[in-house]
């Protein structure tokens, strides 16, 4: 049994069997909707029902509100249709050709730059061809079942090799594994590439990126493959975290600082041995203090869910943001599949 279901405001319908999600369905028909951990935790999938029902699932509240159930909101990756529904929700064009596959890799590099991330580097197998965009993410496979998912830090360009930055959360049980265990040419699985998280390239609009910690592992992949391309939008990027130390690739990132690129890092708590004199506090408020209108602007933010709900908020109903130019990959705990970094 399928029920059928339109989407708006492109129109498009396409049938969703009673086994799968919107998100599903939809994907199986080669139609791309937003989407991140797949799982009810970060919100990407966000659509309102303009007309029919359907059952929701299960999802974090953090992700969807009782407000926004009232407004007829719902995820798209744990929502099932009942009856035949329009749901209201912007397409993602652009990975018409991106395959998703499952393939082995072996760890080329362990580096630790700081007290808490490891940049891991994989290696691809040499006859293998893997496409994907840079901002998208990989899940590793687990032996037990389950999946951890983690940016893919460098740019499509940079063939043959996958950079993720890995952050050692307390009680993370995959963190814990690769900085006290993993060891350089152990084989792992990984599915992807995955996520709709990426430059849109048909805009001209500056740029906002806003990084909390690892979240500048995708922004550090979209600014370079941007570079790589000689795209010259004015971009600025905004990456927050505790103290200078957490900053581990600042030279890098101010060797990108030209007429087009500006980086301004924004430090929470600041130690005193770091004698600061640059930006504090959090860094949605820095942007809010730099920019009084962002009509005019994208916003890529990718972070905590709790930056990038603020970011969200903030910018869309007091400085002029259009909803659907703000564009986030929200970190989630490792716990039931949910999404990481």
């Amino acid at each position: 049994m399928s029920v059928k279901v339109t989407l708006s405001p492109s129109g498009n319908q396409f049938q969703c069997h009673e086994e799968d999600t919107i998100l599903e369905g939809a994907h199986k028909e080669g139609i791309i909707l937003p989407f991140g951990c797949r799982s009810g935790a970060c919100g990407s999938c966000k659509g309102k029902v303009i007309e029919g029902l359907l059952d929701r699932g299960e999802y974090q509240s953090s992700a969807l509100n009782d407000e926004e159930i009232a407004q007829g909101y719902a995820l798209l990756c744990c929502a099932k249709p009942i009856s035949e529904v329009t749901i209201e929700i912007r397409q993602v064009n652009g990975m018409k050709d991106i395959q998703i596959k499952k393939l082995p890799c072996r760890v080329e590099s362990i580096v630790k730059p700081n007290h808490d991330v490891a940049i891991l580097k994989l290696k691809l197998p040499a006859q293998e061809k893997f496409e994907f965009l840079a901002g998208q993410y990989i899940d590793f496979l687990l032996k037990d079942g389950k999946k951890r998912s983690f940016s893919l830090a460098n740019a499509p360009h940079e063939t043959g090799i996958l950079e993720l930055h890995i952050r050692n959360y307390p009680g993370g049980s995959f963190s814990q594994y690769v900085f006290n265990e993993l060891k350089e040419k152990t084989i792992l699985r990984f599915e992807g590439p995955l996520g709709t998280f990426f430059l849109r390239e048909d805009s001209d609009k500056p740029i906002v990126f806003m990084a909390g910690a690892t979240g500048f592992a995708p922004i550090k992949g979209i600014i370079e493959s941007a570079r790589h391309k000689g795209i010259t939008r004015p971009m600025t990027l905004y990456w927050g975290v505790r103290s200078k130390q957490d900053l581990y690739y600042n030279e890098l990132v101010q060797s990108w600082v030209d007429e087009n690129f500006n980086f301004i890092p924004v430090l929470s708590e600041p130690l005193e041995e770091d004698e600061w004199q640059g930006r504090t506090g959090l860094v949605h408020e820095a942007i809010l203090a730099d920019y009084p209108d962002l009509s005019d602007y994208q916003v890529y933010a990718c972070g905590a869910p709790i930056m990038v709900e603020s970011g969200f908020n903030t910018f869309t109903q007091t400085r002029g943001l259009p909803e659907d130019e703000f564009y986030s990959d929200p970190f989630t705990p490792s716990v039931d599949n949910k999404r990481t970094t």
